[in-house]
């Protein structure tokens, strides 16, 4: 059963031979389920025999092992010091809530585990460590100077290394210090139906360890019925409850199939079975291999362990190249960028790109070695990025993602509630100050400042990366001193007249334009020259807030380089002034806010009055959203997001003079007033009304009983402006000469504000299928309010139809997966978020969505899925390259 040292043997019929010498066993067991516990029972219970003591770790109740092992030499310590995965079902696995799990449980904490279970291992005088399959205790043996080994078919670092695909690479950092810890132990007894285990050294096969019978085959079968000449398959898989059966067209002919529900744990939402119907053993089987072939692509990570790569799987592959590796404060292992940089503050907190953007900046400096293959403008951009920095001195790295609007739209700029989730996809910048006197300057700003006979003067040089996709210009500069009118900073309409002077460099103004924010708004003034590297993995024009991905993550490089102290929201404030303002987008604050306050696998909360956070929300275990690139272009700057905003100011300027009219007449009865009337609907109601600063501070109801019948469907900018005078918004102009949709634009952000509210409280109701299905109709509802406001398209309009399709196609599941979906962000394109069951059928699903998608359009849709930090979770990296010597 069980082999720990050359001192014990394997007996066929009487189990372990008593050895020379009475030993202590340590034995570790997973709180994964109760599957671990009751193999290890017979093990623990061999070793009793033998005449052994041992001390059996554990969260697993005490019962599983007194009902089996009754001796005092059995000893139990109730400790948790690994999660397993977190699962809704037996079949289901929520990926990126099972790493987060597990840094609560065995990260945060690692440092006082590691020197609790040292001193324990040293206070019951241990002679040997068993794990199954708990990592961090192969770590403790080793620091307590004991000799270990593992026994199990799966290691967690192998089954995480899935998790972090599927979660978008949170937690990468979490395989390598599991892999490492048992890589500490002597070898694996391996059990049947095992896994590529690579992090283990030696191993040792070993026939399946189960409990010993306590009733004869003819006993069972006659408990359960079964007459002797019934061929009896029985398929036990932990969790699984009896309903799920097997079909008997599966059977060999004769054979009859009972379902062994053998329940290990109450599930952890009360759902008594998966949705998906498909096969658990080929789930388990597909999820597992295509973790391990994703992760050992060669070239494709970045920080591969010594031990992994020299390890060979059983398919006879190489694992790549391999990393140094480095210990945080915290005692977590940290994936070191030691032959590139050293990090002098900050935390990568285990996110793939930001890896992969270190690499990209170690790489410049040996641009011109790999110049064959490239095209034009994008060795182009390589090169200026390559002379862009001195690499002896610092640099500033920062990071901020996109973000999908699962709610709450365009009714930002109106006030509304809005629900927004940061995507895995961002943006990263990377910054160095130098002495003007130090910067390596372009050739051509050289001659410039020469031409005007400056010597030594500030220069702003930026290189965006990607400008041969959105076909624009991959570098800028100028001279800091062009942001100046003598002793003040120039106006925002003059630098807005400034980069938009040239189409191709026009992007820069989201760059650039933080600098000038700065100057103006908080007084900072900039004496030294400025280099930035923009490297964005948000996609332009798909409504995922690309602008202000590259707004906060240059304004969070900047406020880091010089020191600046400014806290997420108000950071996210001044982004938005410089979308507003110098580039001359007219959006809300929502997008801003997202990317700089967002965290990860959490909706931001947030009522845009101006931009007030309210809270994060959890996204429940069984919802999952996606987003759905139609491939039409989408921009705020475009005039159908505008008109709609104009309209919708028009609206509350019609709805405030309409109440001010009211109160008016109630001056005096002899005006026509009705004293009752007002006193019934409310004076202070109205005189709010009459004051309205937002939309959405007016209710449904009181708009519909009031206001809606008096609202125009369109009215012309002149005819508005005649009796108005102005709509009373900063950043959008009225056309004189253009008929506005006004009723649709201004009903919007009332009922969106109502949706988001209702939207919010049904995210934490019980869980079920109505809920979702209530969830999902919310989502149509604002779909279908853009579409009346004119900003729908027929890539969107395609999109929510198919998601529609596959919910009431019953043909195709029992079970509802997708739920409901909406256009996002300013319309007129961009992407469709989707809400459904977080379950494999539901990706499958999103999957089939996109093929028929290309096949009616012949473009195939990008799908945004997954999560991370917002630029104030991330924070930022000093960083320093290592030279050569």
């Amino acid at each position: 059963i069980f082999i720990a040292s050359k001192k014990m043997r394997i007996d066929d019929n009487e189990g372990v031979s008593a050895s020379s010498k009475h030993l202590v066993f340590a034995y570790y067991v997973t709180g994964h389920g109760f599957g671990h516990a009751t193999r290890v029972v017979e093990v623990v219970r061999h070793l009793i025999a033998a005449g052994h003591d041992v001390h059996v770790v554990t969260g697993a109740p005490d019962f599983v092992f007194t009902s089996e092992i009754q001796s005092p030499r059995l000893k139990i310590r109730k400790v948790l010091l690994d999660c397993g995965a977190v699962q809704a079902d037996a079949l289901t696995v929520d990926r990126l809530a099972s790493l987060e799990k597990y840094v609560e449980t065995a990260v945060v904490p690692r440092a006082e585990i590691l020197k609790t279970e040292v001193e324990w291992l040293h206070s019951i005088k241990a002679d040997f460590v068993v794990s199954d399959v708990v990592p961090v205790a192969c770590r403790a043996a080793a620091d307590a100077g004991i000799r270990s080994v593992c026994v199990t078919n799966f290691s967690w670092d192998f089954i995480y290394a899935e998790y972090v695909m599927a979660a978008g690479y949170h937690h990468r950092s979490i395989v390598w210090q599991i892999a490492e810890d048992y890589s500490h132990c002597e070898f694996l007894i391996r059990l049947p139906g095992y896994c590529p285990m690579p992090a283990f050294r030696d191993v040792i096969d070993v026939p399946l360890v189960v409990r010993r019978l306590h009733k004869s085959r003819k006993e069972v079968r006659k408990e359960l019925g079964i007459a002797e000449d019934v061929n009896v398959v029985i398929l036990n898989f932990g969790g699984q409850p009896s309903g799920w059966n097997l079909k008997e067209a599966s059977l060999p002919t004769g054979w009859l199939c009972l379902v062994a529900a053998h329940i290990l744990q109450e599930t952890a939402i009360g759902r008594h079975c998966a949705s998906d119907k498909f096969s658990g053993a080929r789930r388990l089987r597909d999820a597992i291999i295509l973790g391990y072939q994703l992760q050992r692509v060669p070239g494709r990570d970045i920080a591969i362990p010594e031990w992994y790569s020299r390890a060979e799987n059983e398919l006879g592959q190489s694992a790549g190249s391999s990393p140094t590796f480095q210990v945080n404060e915290n005692n977590s292992l940290v994936e070191s960028c030691s032959d590139d940089f050293d990090i002098l503050q900050g935390d990568v907190q285990g996110l793939s790109d930001t890896w992969t953007f270190l690499k990209s900046l170690a790489k410049l400096d040996a641009i011109h070695d790999s110049e064959k293959g490239m095209e034009k403008k994008t060795m182009r951009e390589r090169k200026a990025a390559g002379g862009l920095f001195n690499w002896e001195d610092e640099i500033f790295v920062a990071r901020a993602p996109g973000r999908l609007d699962v709610m709450g739209g365009i009714a930002d700029y109106s006030g509304s509630l809005v629900l927004q989730m940061p995507i895995r996809e961002a943006c990263h910048v990377a910054l160095q100050r130098n002495h003007p006197g130090k910067h390596r300057l372009w050739k051509h700003a050289q001659a410039r400042q020469q031409a005007k006979g400056q010597v030594a003067t500030p220069v702003l040089q930026i290189v965006s990366y990607g400008s041969e996709i959105s076909n624009r210009a991959p570098t800028f500069d100028m001279d800091l001193s062009d942001f100046m009118d003598g002793d003040k900073p120039i106006s925002y309409e003059k630098a807005r007249k400034f980069f938009a002077q040239d189409p191709a460099q026009k992007w820069a103004a989201y760059v650039a334009g933080t600098i000038l924010v700065l100057m103006t708004e908080l007084g900072v003034r900039f004496e030294d020259s400025l280099s930035f590297l923009v490297s964005s993995a948000v996609p332009e024009g798909k409504g995922v807030s690309s602008s202000a991905a590259v707004e906060v993550a240059s304004m969070s490089a900047v406020a880091a380089a010089h020191g600046l102290s400014i806290n997420p929201r108000d950071l996210a404030i001044l982004c938005q002034k410089v979308e507003n303002h110098i580039v001359g987008a007219p959006c809300g604050v929502m997008d801003q806010m997202t990317s700089s306050c967002g965290e990860a696998n959490k909706l931001l909360a947030m009522i845009c009055q101006p931009a007030e956070v309210i809270g994060l929300v959890e996204i429940p275990n069984h919802v999952r959203f996606w987003g759905i690139d139609s491939g039409i272009r989408h921009s705020v700057g475009g005039a159908d997001y505008g008109s709609v905003r104009v309209g919708a100011y028009m609206g509350r300027k019609m709805i405030k003079s309409m109440a001010s009219s009211i109160l008016s007449q109630s001056v005096s009865n002899g005006n026509g007033g009705n004293p009752e009337e007002l006193e019934d609907e409310g004076i202070e109601l109205l005189e709010t009304e009459a004051s309205l600063d937002y939309l959405c501070n007016l209710s449904p109801h009181r708009y519909e009983a009031r206001y809606a019948d008096k609202l125009p469907d369109f009215m012309l900018g002149q005819t508005f402006i005649d009796e108005y005078s102005d709509h009373d918004d900063p950043v959008t102009v009225i056309d004189q000469k253009r008929s506005y949709s006004v009723k649709a634009p201004a009903r919007h952000p009332i009922y969106e504000n109502f949706r988001v509210k209702t939207f919010k409280a049904l995210l934490t109701s019980a869980t079920s299928d109505e809920q979702l299905t209530a969830l999902g109709g919310l989502l149509y509802q604002c779909h279908y309010s853009y579409s009346a406001c004119g900003l729908g398209s027929d890539g969107t309009n395609r999109l929510v139809q198919l998601v529609q399709g596959m919910q009431h196609n019953k043909s195709t599941t029992d079970d509802g997966t997708l739920y409901g979906a909406k256009i996002t962000g300013g319309g007129s394109g961009g992407t469709v978020c989707v809400i459904g069951r977080n379950s494999l059928r539901s990706s499958q699903q999103i999957l089939e969505i996109q093929q028929r998608y290309k096949a009616a359009t012949g473009y195939l849709p990008l799908i945004f899925e997954g999560s991370s930090p917002g630029a104030g979770k991330f924070g930022y990296l000093r960083i320093r390259r290592r030279i050569s010597l």
